[in-house]
């Protein structure tokens, strides 16, 4: 008699077999397999397509165990190594899914994503098929919840999903496929993986202007007619009630919150819980912006101005009254550009692609700063600045202000003298101002120029202010201030370009001289200016009439848009997001913590190239320490704490409170990998080198 069919107490059968549970997503049925442990993976989706009996091809469709959260993808691995017994239910589902994805423009985009890949992966060839470089800065982020609303209002004010289907990735094909659903119904085309490592830039056949990349790459598509993609265009925000519902931070607190949603880099979707159709946001996650080129990068530099616009909209960073109408001007500027035809544009002249080739050294945007055109001089001597400056260090219950000195500011040291006189003695005080921070805090109109300094210490920072006379000095000393934080001298290439931004920053703030100016009507009727500031300068005025408010500020926004009038669209954004990186808390990604030693949360921010202990109320910072000076970091992943080693001052630990500190440590990891990058490399990434620095278990 066969044994085959009997069946043992505990669940599997005389012969040595047993049934596997299986769901077929696809069709919606469960099906039921007699295997043993030693049959592998491949063997169980043969046999179970074998008795499904469907034709479909099954090329893309991997197992699922659900309950340990784990792809089946080695499918030469037995069952029993992957641990698999009779009380498993595994899932055969298809490894590409529909994800709604949030760019950093606000609108939506449904993409097919590859949810077996790891998440490092899967934004990797979302970027790779937009043809956005560097796509190791940017990753996906959970959509934050505001406490103040309930979930189906939230789902009511989501802005209606851009009709775009993209991209679809075929396994193993190395062929994107994108199906865009608007103005031409059902266009359905392919495009091989335009990805050149060299980037030429290609030229209109017609014309001879320059093409977008993101043209060549889309060819005759919908997408491309008219505009050199959908993706590389700005566009207005058409009413202030889009403003109102969007989420805003009201403190740190709350953007540290946001900051818990990073996805885990070196984990895959399905492992981290997103389902399909699910929304997540695609961002920059690193504010590291590598080879930023307008020539190669129209979609990557309008995505990054989006980024910058709604994150200064949205109050998620801090600015000054007059800073804010210079972004304002800008985006008025830029959006008038924008809704111009691409022929009137594109083909203003070839003088207009000069001015952009010739300003390309000057826009390069890198937080390091880039070489500028011009000739070096001479190497051997280190620039110095020495002028009268006054200075004031705080302290609590005084009331002395700022007193005058003659200062010299030699390598990365500022020295104080009473007088110009007593220059070659000894200096009343001196600064050496490597690891320090450096704020601005500049009012154009009120004519201050100041500049605070938080000098690292033995027990903490020493605070002090420089206050300058003139925009001029002001721009050396502070270019100045800032490259001797990161240890670097006058003599580094980048002084002249950092001089020559802070400068062109201040410029563009500038509001018009002659008081007689008044906008006319028509024009200012033409400036949404509710859709151009954040609500906090709006409410300023909440007492006037809504229609004074209206051109009060629309004035104000015509008054600077003189000084950014005559820039290019490509221009226009470049500075947008320049001036983006000249704000004082760019670039800083807040975490509550509670620090070793210390009894209450505080906050520890994670920039490129530092790490800053601050005050959960006020954001001051209380300690900072350079990457360049860290020995290593480690985690003890039960407590959730992070320690950090550096070269010559005691050690860092904190307890990471209410995110996980793998977040954290793929943060400082990240930027570690960023900062490994150069120009002579070429554009493939190493991966593995990413997961080794960020994952803290490959």
């Amino acid at each position: 008699m066969a044994l085959d069919g009997i069946r043992m107490p505990d669940g599997c059968y005389a012969d040595g077999t047993w049934e596997l549970k299986m769901h077929v997503t696809d069709l919606h049925r469960d099906v039921s397999l007699r295997v043993t442990g030693e049959i592998h993976v491949g063997g169980v989706m043969l046999k179970l397509a074998e008795k499904l009996d469907v034709k479909k091809d099954w090329s893309d469709h991997a197992l699922w165990w659900e309950k340990k959260k784990t792809w089946l993808l080695k499918t030469h691995w037995t069952l029993d190594k992957y641990g698999i017994q009779a009380d498993a239910r595994l899932l055969f589902t298809p490894q590409h899914k529909l994800l709604r994805l949030q760019l950093p423009n606000m609108k939506h985009m449904k993409v097919k994503v590859n949810f077996s890949d790891r998440v490092f992966k899967a934004v990797s060839d979302i970027c790779k098929t937009f043809n956005i470089r560097h796509p190791e800065e940017a990753s996906l982020l959970r959509k934050p919840r505001d406490p103040k609303k309930k979930k189906k209002k939230l789902e009511e004010a989501e802005e209606e999903a851009l009709e775009l289907e993209g991209p679809l990735l075929t396994p193993g094909s190395g062929t994107s496929e994108i199906i865009y659903i608007g103005p031409v119904k059902g266009s359905i085309y392919s495009s091989p993986g335009l990805y050149s490592k060299t980037m030429t830039p290609t030229y209109d056949s017609r014309d001879g202007s320059p093409l977008s990349p993101t043209t060549a790459w889309f060819g005759d598509s919908p997408l491309s007619e008219g505009n050199p993609s959908i993706l590389a265009v700005s566009q207005p925000i058409s009413s202030p009630d889009i403003l109102a519902k969007l989420y805003k931070p009201q403190s740190l607190l709350d953007k540290a919150k946001i900051n818990q949603g990073w996805m885990d880099s070196s984990r895959s979707l399905m492992e981290q819980d997103v389902k399909e159709n699910e929304v997540l946001l695609l961002r920059f996650k690193y504010h590291s912006f590598f080879d930023l080129n307008p020539k190669y990068d129209a979609i990557r530099v309008n995505q990054l101005y989006e980024q910058a616009k709604w994150a200064i909209l949205l109050e998620e960073i801090e600015c000054t009254e007059e800073e804010m109408m210079m972004f304002a001007a800008l985006q008025y500027h830029i959006n008038k550009l924008s809704i111009m035809s691409s022929d009137n544009h594109m083909n203003n002249s070839e003088k207009e692609v000069d001015e952009v080739d010739a300003a390309l050294s000057d826009l390069e945007i890198t937080l390091e700063g880039g070489k500028t055109s011009n000739t070096l001089g001479d190497i051997t001597s280190i620039p110095e600045l020495a002028d009268y400056v006054k200075v004031f260090k705080p302290k609590k219950l005084t009331l002395k202000g700022y007193k005058q000195y003659w200062c010299t500011f030699k390598d990365i040291t500022i020295s104080c003298y009473k007088s110009k006189e007593e220059a070659h003695g000894t200096p009343s005080l001196q600064m050496n101002l490597r690891g320090c921070e450096v704020t601005p805090d500049v009012n154009i109109s009120a004519q201050k120029f100041n500049i605070k300094l938080l000098i690292p210490v033995a027990d903490g920072m020493n605070e002090i202010w420089l206050r300058c006379d003139a925009e001029k000095q002001y721009a050396h000393w502070m270019a100045a201030c800032r490259l001797a934080s990161k240890g670097k001298t006058m003599a580094d290439s980048s002084y002249n370009l950092e001089v020559h931004n802070i400068l062109s920053f201040l410029k563009m703030q500038h509001m018009n001289p002659d008081p007689q100016f008044i906008a006319e009507p028509a024009v200012t009727n033409d400036i949404n200016s509710e859709c151009l500031v954040s609500p906090r300068y709006l409410k300023k005025y909440k007492n006037k009439q809504p229609g004074y408010i209206r051109d009060l500020i629309s004035a104000r926004i015509l008054e600077a848009h003189q000084n950014v009038a005559q820039m290019s669209l490509i221009e226009a954004k470049m500075r947008f997001i320049q001036a983006w990186q000249s704000l004082p808390e760019f670039g800083i990604t807040h975490f509550l913590a509670k620090f070793q030693g210390g009894k209450r949360d505080e906050l520890i921010g994670i920039t490129y190239n530092r790490l800053i202990r601050m005050d959960a109320n006020t954001g001051d910072a209380i300690k900072t320490w350079r990457f360049a000076n860290m020995k290593q970091w480690n985690v003890n992943w039960e407590i959730k704490m992070v320690t950090v080693e550096f070269a010559d001052e005691p050690s860092l630990a904190f307890i990471c409170a209410e995110v996980d500190c793998k977040v954290v440590h793929e943060f400082i990891g990240g930027y570690i990998f960023l900062s490994t990058r150069a120009k002579d490399q070429n554009e493939s990434l190493d991966e593995e080198m990413f997961y080794k620095l960020t994952s803290g278990w490959v």
